[in-house]
């Protein structure tokens, strides 16, 4: 199964996951520093860059009422405006990011959190869209992206079964190009939190659709470890190194680790191979080591081979050691040496 991103890119289920490196607030406020993450992502050979389009006004409401201030975790005692304020990517920054991505050859989108930023995304015509965790219970939100008519990648962080059936329904009276994102919304989250078998749980309940991994623990194992599961693509937070200090850079990984995990991510794709059981070319040779029926004692003609004169030896020359028990009451249609292969010639008819 796969799903067209562009000429040349597919999420694709037979191929190695594609990589999302996700900007979000890395940049700090700083729009140079913001163009040089997504070059630096496409460099570390990211398949896709992400950012994120919103302005805090569209998330928010500029208020110190108790409602609006986060009590708990990584941004606890900031408002939901004033971190939607840090984070932001603001609107005028995105012509030269759609820009630069042309130039560069970088596949650039976005997530866009209001039909405001859906609609201005649409001027730079980004290939795909992706649904933050956060939204999916925005249904008119969905609606408006899936009208669209192009690929989604549907996050579900901190959502019901039902809630993600709610969103991929109203996505499918349009089409069906979804990539279904398993999602942790812990920010970051603990490894012992990640759950990866969850990916089979999706896999199961959804045939039709490609399975992705949006992770935000502070590593690639979880990422590398989620391959075994077919997923098609995996986002992380990216920053171009330590020195970066932001809302999102506790979860965010390396130019250095970014560039760890695409070459990891090929070779442990290709420890999966296929399915079928085989005899691979390299083990061809190492027939040699297996066991054959041999003479345990001089064997005349016509007598007959018993447990007191034929065992297993290794190498691999005659009738196989698993025919031993076929074997045993046949006549020698030879005499056979002690210390002799057995083979299919040697049986009287």
């Amino acid at each position: 199964m796969k799903i067209k991103i562009s000429k040349n890119l597919f999420f694709d289920d037979s191929k190695p996951p594609i990589t999302i490196a996700e900007i979000s607030g890395n940049h700090k406020g700083k729009k140079n520093l913001f163009l040089k993450h997504l070059k630096a992502a496409n460099k570390s050979g990211c398949e896709l860059v992400k950012i994120q389009t919103y302005e805090a006004d569209d998330l928010t409401l500029n208020s110190k009422k108790k409602n609006f201030i986060l009590k708990k975790g990584l941004w606890k005692n900031n408002t939901l405006w004033s971190l939607y304020k840090k984070a932001q990517t603001p609107y005028k920054w995105h012509n030269e990011a759609f820009k630069l991505a042309k130039e560069k050859k970088i596949n650039l989108f976005s997530t866009p959190f209001s039909i405001k930023s859906l609609n201005f995304l649409e001027k730079f015509n980004p290939p795909i869209y992706k649904v933050a965790s956060f939204e999916i219970t925005d249904l008119k939100l969905i609606y408006e992206i899936a009208k669209l008519n192009k690929p989604i990648l549907l996050s579900t962080g901190i959502a019901s079964l039902p809630e993600i059936k709610s969103a991929l329904k109203i996505i499918n009276r349009f089409h069906n190009n979804v990539v279904i994102m398993y999602c942790v919304s812990g920010y970051p989250t603990p490894d012992s939190e990640m759950n990866l078998n969850t990916l089979l749980t999706f896999k199961k309940i959804f045939p039709k659709n490609l399975i992705g991994l949006s992770d935000h623990t502070d590593s690639i194992e979880s990422c590398l470890a989620s391959i075994p599961f077919g997923i098609v693509a995996f986002e992380k937070h990216f920053k171009i190194n330590d020195k970066i200090v932001s809302p999102d850079s506790k979860f965010s990984i390396t130019e250095k680790k970014m560039r760890e995990l695409n070459f990891q991510k090929k070779i442990f794709f290709s420890f999966l191979g296929k399915s079928k059981k085989i005899i691979k070319s390299s083990e061809k040779k190492s027939l040699i080591f297996r066991r054959s029926l041999f003479t345990s004692n001089e064997i005349k003609k016509g007598e007959r081979f018993t447990s007191e004169n034929i065992y297993t030896l290794r190498p691999k020359i005659g009738i196989c050691a698993s025919r031993y028990f076929l074997l045993i009451g046949k006549k020698s249609n030879k005499n056979k040496k002690k210390d002799s292969p057995i083979f299919f010639k040697d049986i009287a008819n």
